[in-house]
Formats: C-alpha cells, structure tokens, sequence
C-alpha cells in the first residue's frame, strides 16, 4: 500500500508541428481538443481509471481538484 503512483488529469491535448512548438513562447495559446466542461481523465501510471470534473479546492481559488463522476471499467487484456 506505499507504492508510490504517478496520478494525471488529463484536460485536453493537441498534436502541433515542430515548427510551431519552437515558436511558441510566453503567453502563448495552445487549443485542445477538450472544451470547457467536458470531463477531465484521471490517469494512473498511464492507465485511464477515471473521468472527473475540475472544482475549486480552497475558497481562494488557488488550488484546483478533481471531483470524480465515473470510475472507468478496467479493460482485459487476451479474450479467450
């Protein structure tokens, strides 16, 4: 039970060009593929185990959370 995991959201992606990744700097926009208030994964150690949605942890809106609304069904590896 103290194995640590490595735990992502996932808010969106976006496939870019190397040439406009090196163009990118400071204040720079990048689009993803998700839109505001589409759910976010919620990633362990590479595996999808669940969907969320961003809330706001502390009343000063400093700190974000994930608060879960689907656990997602594991998948199976060789069907026999």
């Amino acid at each position: 039970m103290r194995i640590p995991v490595v735990v992502q959201v996932v808010v969106g992606s976006a496939t870019l060009p190397v040439s406009s990744l090196l163009k990118l700097g400071r204040g720079a926009v990048i689009q993803l593929d998700h839109r505001v208030g589409d759910p976010v994964d919620v990633v362990v150690n590479g595996r999808t185990i669940a969907r969320g949605e961003v809330v706001v942890v502390e009343e000063d809106g400093a700190r974000f959370g994930v608060s879960l609304t689907e656990i997602c069904e594991p998948k199976t590896g060789a069907q026999s």
